[in-house]
């Protein structure tokens, strides 16, 4: 099966060409554009990006979180050594 297409308002190759008119300016009201969210599409977004938060956050493994605590109980454990560690980790973690 075959298709023809024919020119719609063909142009001729000898005459040239005629311009249709010119380009006119667009008026454009002096205002400025607006949105505004709903206070439901805030919620929903604030619920998304926690939902994304919590996926990214590493798991939390029961048994790690066991043998630190017996170890925080221990008293032998929390010396200056480990308490300077600490300290030194959070530092690093919150101002890197």
């Amino acid at each position: 099966m075959s298709m023809t297409i024919d020119r719609i308002g063909s142009i001729d190759p000898i005459q040239p060409g005629r311009k249709t008119g010119q380009a006119g300016q667009v008026n454009v009201p002096n205002r400025a554009d607006s949105i505004s969210i709903s206070s439901e599409a805030q919620q929903r977004a604030e619920l998304l990006r926690a939902q994304e938060m919590a996926a990214a956050a590493p798991e939390v493994r029961a048994e790690r979180v066991a043998e630190l605590k017996s170890r925080i109980n221990d008293p032998s454990y929390l010396n200056d050594r480990v308490i300077n560690a600490t300290a030194n980790n959070l530092i690093d973690a919150l101002f890197g």
